[in-house]
């Protein structure tokens, strides 16, 4: 029989259920959306510039709005889901998505959908840094990052998605279905997630042991009914008192403060590279003087390669490591993002961009989904995540307003070489003081 020191590090022993992949599908839902926004800002600005219904200038303002909305809702949410329960969280966060990208849908003019636009960022926001950590808190510690992969898969499959919805969509019935699909969605996954039940580690975090316990009961009765065999539960021997509230400033104290900087370059790093290429994509392909339907279909084309991205993450984060990994295809995205941006022939300019949104993928699955909520302990995951998540959306407030600048006094190739430095830095930071994670406990971490 294991012994373990705390009721919830039950949850690292209980046999995989049904309803593992009912949570995990719950999440994934919600996460969905997260790709499907990222495209939906890249389809709809590409028609509204070419329309005259908008500018770069505004399209730049767009984005940035967005990023200001996701940096409000990533801080938000890691002291609610913190203080008041991650089911608290991401249950608001959804209402305030699905509301806005409803209203939105009505905007009279760019103005009002820019406003709208920030308000969804906060909801958004808030679904990112929710979602992946809550997982992570129900699922065994030895395939945790497989299972956090899965739901990276399901998120991703959101971006091809929602690139041939915008084919389908956006040419035949304007762009505002777009956001009419989205905020009906969100509603409905609201719906469908208030069963969830709250993170036992949250409950154990504070104080709450007997919830704690009731939830990791109705984890372990799952997997007994569905074996038909008696499962015990692992001892809890010795019962450590550290479990504290945890304060914001713990995150910059002598034992976190390179934590938080790894998790903050990286998901600098990882924004920066998602917003540029993929929301920028289609305004690349209609400065080479491509239409709107072909812009739209060459970037569906592209957009294929998110959930393979997905997928071979899943493959190679719990066999190699989260730290390696992310060092060294961070490397292989600046060297592919410059390849990319040099070629002229539009299969070579498609078969490149395919790959470099492969790596773009698995950079995601591996640092935003997997590393970052992993590096900070129960009581501080959501704060520390969160503020992560923050200083990734901070520093790419600014990014589409130099996106923006370089397109109109350089090329292409000038954004991607800045791409480039960028993520040489962050491969020389991660290697230096990242931690490895894998297949250890989050209590231990």
């Amino acid at each position: 029989m294991e012994s373990v020191s705390y009721i919830s590090e039950k949850m690292d022993y209980v046999p995989v259920s049904k309803l593992h992949y009912k949570i995990l599908w719950l999440i994934g839902l919600g996460i969905f959306l997260d790709g499907f926004d990222v495209y939906l800002a890249g389809g709809v600005l590409g028609v509204l510039l070419k329309s005259g219904w908008s500018n770069i200038g505004l399209n730049a303002t767009f984005i940035s709005v967005t990023f200001l909305g996701l940096l409000i809702g990533s801080l938000l949410t890691g002291f609610l889901g913190d203080s008041f329960g991650r089911k608290f969280s991401y249950q608001l966060n959804l209402l305030i998505f699905g509301g806005a990208s409803l209203v939105a849908a009505f905007s009279p003019n760019m103005i009002f959908l820019i406003a709208c636009r920030g308000i969804m960022g906060i909801g958004l926001g808030a679904e990112i840094v929710t979602g992946y950590a809550l997982l992570g808190e129900f699922v065994p510690s030895k395939t945790r990052g497989r299972w956090v992969s899965m739901l990276s898969l399901i998120t991703n499959c959101s971006t091809p998605a929602a690139a041939f919805l915008g084919y389908i969509i956006i040419p035949r019935f304007g762009w505002r279905w777009m956001f009419v699909f989205v905020g009906v969605f969100s509603l409905i996954v609201w719906y469908l997630r208030k069963s969830m039940p709250e993170s036992p580690r949250w409950y154990e975090s504070k104080g709450m042991e007997k919830d704690a316990q009731d939830v990791v009961n109705i984890f372990y009765s799952a997997a007994q009914e569905e074996s038909g065999n008696p499962i015990s539960q692992p001892n809890v021997a010795k019962k450590v008192q550290n479990k504290n509230e945890g304060k914001f400033s713990d995150l910059f104290s002598k034992n976190m403060i390179s934590r938080t900087i790894v998790g903050c370059v990286v998901l600098i790093a990882i924004n920066t590279l998602i917003y540029t290429f993929v929301s920028w994509a289609p305004t690349f392909f209609l400065r080479k003087g491509i239409n709107i339907s072909k812009s739209l279909g060459y970037t569906t084309i592209m957009m294929i390669g998110a959930p393979l991205g997905a997928l071979i993450g899943s493959f190679i984060v719990d066999k190699l490591g989260r730290k390696w990994c992310l060092t060294v295809f961070m490397l292989a995205a600046g060297a592919l993002g410059y390849a990319y941006a040099s070629q002229n022939v539009m299969g070579i300019i498609l078969t490149m961009g395919f790959f470099l949104t492969v790596i773009i993928y698995i950079l995601l699955t591996l640092g935003l989904a997997i590393y970052v909520p992993e590096l900070f302990p129960t009581n501080i995951r959501m704060r520390g995540s969160g503020f992560c998540n923050a200083i990734g959306r901070l520093a790419t407030i600014f990014s589409p307003y130099g996106v923006a600048w370089i397109l109109k006094n350089y090329d292409t190739k000038v954004v991607f070489i800045t791409l480039g430095f960028i993520l040489i830095i962050v491969a020389f930071v991660i290697a230096s003081l990242g931690v490895e994670t894998k297949q250890k406990s989050l209590d231990e971490i």
